[in-house]
């Protein structure tokens, strides 16, 4: 309560100080949620923006006073006119106190971004000015590149999309959360692989083994994140799915940690707030295997023998003396983790080269976002004057 005080009151008394205290990434004071399923509370995920094009079509995510972060398929032309930015909003109808509104002066969408595979599904938006932060709008954390996210981990997802497949967000279409664990890529591999859809290293999923929360149609673009030490970090950019909230078919998203270096290449001053997030106890998605799913590395010393030869000489005898010296190197391990992370964790153009899986089942860019419990894939987007081509959508689902 000190330090909440404290903070707010630095706030008022000099705003441009706390504007830039990139430390200050991902501490909302008036988020209190221990539970999903739910309309969120006014000021519960500040970070949370609305991209609209006469209606809501996308969401993203605030990581500094300038830039947003969504989906690369929210806007793929990569054309920022008509587009608006709103942050500081809780519902989509009625009144908002809190809004504030910008346009957009740049859109980067990742050079490696595929539409067809999803791969790189990640761009940033540049605000047309500068916003500065209250208790309803501030930035998230991102997760650094070293971060690990373990099966289970708990996460939250936020965003205006559809309630079911098929089903609006019912007036005044207030911003909704819903609590979902992580799944390990392994297991989710093993869960996409029978929809001809690969999930590469750049994706984290999240869901329940029985569905019925999940993000949907008009999520797209919005924020997966997950609280650390006080700190809430975002792990993932929401992506695609098979419907929405169905059994065995956990949301997709953008894997966050494998673009700091692409991120912080893009915005070079005020640079986002990265925070290593830390997963403890055991991996269990490491025992998942499945056909087609490589297997998990293994340590294998490697033993390199040399040879050594020493000649003596003296007057009477010629002696060779052979003294053979073994060194043992133990090989650097990159350990398998639900989010096979490793060595290209942070580099902008490096997943360009995953397998493309065959043509996805329905699969539609997820703009909107749904808490449901539907089935049919879908990019979680929301089809309005705003969404281009339809990628997979998937949507925040209720129980």
């Amino acid at each position: 309560i000190v330090l909440l005080a404290a903070g707010l009151l630095l706030q008022t008394v000099n705003p441009e100080i706390f504007l830039h205290l990139s430390s200050d990434c991902g501490r909302p004071p008036l988020n209190t949620r221990i539970v999903g399923g739910q309309d969120a509370l006014a000021g519960s995920w500040p970070w949370q923006v609305s991209l609209q094009k006469t209606n809501h079509f996308c969401g993203g995510s605030l990581i500094n006073n300038l830039w947003v972060l969504t989906a690369a398929h929210c806007i793929p032309s990569g054309n920022p006119a008509g587009l608006t930015v709103f942050l500081g909003l809780q519902s989509l109808q009625g009144s908002n106190p809190n809004k504030v509104s910008r346009t957009v002066a740049q859109i980067i969408v990742h050079p490696d971004y595929n539409s067809v595979t999803s791969n790189n599904d990640i761009a940033l938006l540049k605000l047309s000015s500068s916003v500065s932060f209250t208790s309803y709008i501030s930035p998230v954390c991102l997760a650094a590149s070293d971060s690990s996210f373990y099966s289970g981990v708990n996460s939250w997802v936020t965003g205006w999309g559809n309630v079911g497949e098929g089903v609006g967000l019912p007036s005044p279409q207030t911003l909704m959360e819903v609590e979902v664990p992580v799944v390990g890529n392994r297991l989710c591999y093993c869960d996409y692989s029978s929809e001809g859809i690969t999930i590469t290293d750049n994706m984290i999923c999240a869901g329940l083994t029985e569905g019925g929360k999940d993000s949907c149609q008009g999520d797209s673009g919005g924020p997966m994140v997950s609280k650390q030490g006080g700190r809430w970090i975002q792990a993932g950019v929401v992506s695609f799915g098979v419907g929405c909230a169905r059994p065995n078919i956990p949301g997709v998203y953008t894997r966050v940690s494998q673009y700091q270096n692409w991120v912080n290449s893009q915005i070079t001053s005020n640079q986002p707030g990265f925070i290593t997030f830390t997963s403890t106890g055991t991996n269990s998605d490491l025992s998942v295997s499945c056909t087609g799913l490589p297997p998990i590395p293994t340590t294998t010393p490697t033993t390199t023998t040399t040879t050594t030869t020493t000649t003596t000489t003296t007057p009477t005898t010629n002696t060779t003396t052979t003294t053979p010296t073994t060194t043992n190197t133990t090989p650097m391990t990159n350990t398998t983790s639900n989010m096979s992370v490793t060595t290209s964790t942070t580099s902008a153009t490096a997943n360009s080269s995953n397998t493309a899986p065959t043509t996805p089942t329905i699969t539609t860019p997820l703009t909107t976002t749904a808490m449901t419990s539907s089935s049919s894939p879908t990019s979680h987007t929301t089809t309005t004057t705003a969404s281009t081509t339809p990628k997979r959508e998937y949507q925040i689902m209720f129980s």
